[in-house]
This record gives C-alpha cells, structure tokens and sequence, in this order.
C-alpha cells in the first residue's frame, strides 16, 4: 500500500514536472498579435499554457533576468546598459524578429493637413513648429501626444523621426496606444503616432516623406513591405537560452507559415516581405 501512494507521488510530480506555464511579458504593441497567436498555437496544444501580459517593451526585457517571463516582448531592440547587465549575471539571452510594423502619424480627422516631412514632424513634436499654420493648416495649436518613456514605440520613434533628439518637455505622455488613438479624436489640433495595425477611423493617417517632400508614402502594410513608407521596425522576442526547449515551440509556431498569415491579417508585416525586400537573410534566433 505504501508502494503505492509512493509510486502516485512520483507520477504527479512527473506529469507536474512536464507542464509548462509559458509566460510572455512586454511591448504593447505586440500585446494583441501575440495574444491571437497564442489562443491559435493553443488549438492544436490544449494541453499548453500561455499567459501573455503587456506593460511595455522596457518592462518585459527587465522581466528577464527576474525570471518572471519567458519571453519579453519588445517594440525596440535591447540597449546596451541592458546588454551589460545581462552579461553581468551571466544570462545568454537571444533575440528573434518575428514581425515588422509600420508607425503611423495620426491627426484629428477634420484637420487638412494630410502629409508632412521628416524635418516638419521633428520640428513639432520637439516644440519648435507649435502652430498647424506653419506646415499648411488651420491656425490652431498642436497638441501634441507621446507613448510614454518605457514604450519600445517611443523609443523608435525619437530615433527613427527626430534623429535621436530629444521629445519637447511639455509632451502629452500616454500609457497606451488606446490612449493616443482617444486623445487625437478628441482633440482637433492633435497629433500623435501608432502602430499600423492600431489604425481606425477615428484618427486620420498623414503621409510622411523622408527626403525633404520630394515622395510621400501613406502607411499600410504594401506601401511598408516595399520599402516606400520610411517608419518601419522589426518587433523582437528575446528568451533566455537555457529555456529554449521551452519556448521554441510556440516561437517556431510564430515563425511558420500559419502564424505570419496570422501577422499580416492582424495589420502587421510578415517577416519573408520585409527580408524579401531587404534582401537580408531569413530570420534566425541570435545571440546578443
């Protein structure tokens, strides 16, 4: 009898060993996509568990060495105080693109204005353009609205659109993209950026130019695949590697053919358009 209970331990705690709370914390705007994924991998797994939770692409790589994730999503690639500190505690982390997405530049949809350069987008949102009169529109006030500072969206934007300066001081931070997509809708003379796949009427996409106004290109996933929409970024999952066993199959799930129809449905841009235009290889997990 004693066997017996000892034996119906032993297989529990075997059965208990096996199961694998898979837990994916991080960049909001990857929130949603990852969210669909992980309920279709989940149809062909019932048995699997996946626990995906948003908070900012900041706040799911910090997530990492605190082992209170798996992976950590982010909209940004990891920096490198956060590379140093990962060294530091001798933690093998690997990085892996899983899909691209384009960052539109949202109006209230009665302003006029309907594009705007690189220059003119910098100068608005660092305060020095604060009227819309001066790029063509309504005299009225900019307001203008910002992800908040652990926002991976934040982040690409300072680098991709003011060239890695600084926002203007007073800037209207917003916990969420929902948030934005409000706030612009509201507001007349605002303006502020989301991710493609966030776009609803409510807010009216400009075009933008990266060469002083000599081509605009209107944000959608054609126009970013090929090359002619300029504000573009990979979105990244980083792991630890001693979980690879772990998370390779949802990732793997991810990267198939079945999960990047899944990326392009939900408004982003699959990973084989982009390197296809890029030219760059096929995508791989890496090393930091």
């Amino acid at each position: 009898m004693k066997r017996t209970i000892v034996l119906s331990i032993l297989c529990a705690l075997l059965v208990q060993g096996t199961s694998f709370a898979q837990r994916i914390k991080g960049s909001d705007t990857l929130l949603p996509l990852t969210q669909e994924l992980a309920e279709q991998y989940l149809e062909n797994k019932p048995d699997a568990e996946v626990i995906v939770t948003g908070g900012g692409s900041g706040v799911g790589i910090a997530a990492l060495p605190e082992n209170t994730t798996d992976i950590a999503m982010a909209s940004r690639r990891i920096k490198f105080s956060e590379k140093m500190k990962f060294a530091g505690i001798g933690l093998d982390a690997r990085e892996v693109i899983v899909a691209y997405d384009a960052l539109a530049v949202v109006v209230n949809p009665t302003n006029p204005v309907d594009s705007l350069t690189r220059e003119q987008l910098e100068a608005i949102f660092r305060g020095k353009i604060t009227n819309w009169k001066d790029v063509g529109g309504e005299d009225r006030k900019i307001v203008v609205y910002s992800r908040e500072t652990s926002s991976g969206t934040y982040e690409f934007f300072k680098e991709s659109v003011l060239d890695n300066k600084n926002y203007m001081s007073s800037i209207l931070s917003m916990p969420a993209t929902g948030a934005i997509i409000q706030s612009v809708r509201q507001t007349k003379g605002a303006i502020g950026y989301i991710g493609l796949a966030y776009l609803n009427r409510y807010v009216k996409p400009v075009s933008v130019s990266y060469d002083g106004g000599l081509h605009y290109a209107a944000p959608s996933v054609e126009t970013a695949a090929d090359g002619s929409y300029p504000i573009v970024r990979p979105l990244y999952y980083y792991y630890n590697a001693e979980k690879e066993a772990e998370v390779s199959p949802f990732i793997s799930y991810v990267l198939s053919p079945e999960g990047q129809a899944s990326v392009l449905e939900q408004g982003f841009i699959p990973v084989s358009m982009e390197e296809d235009r890029s030219g760059s290889e096929q995508n791989s997990e890496k090393h930091l």
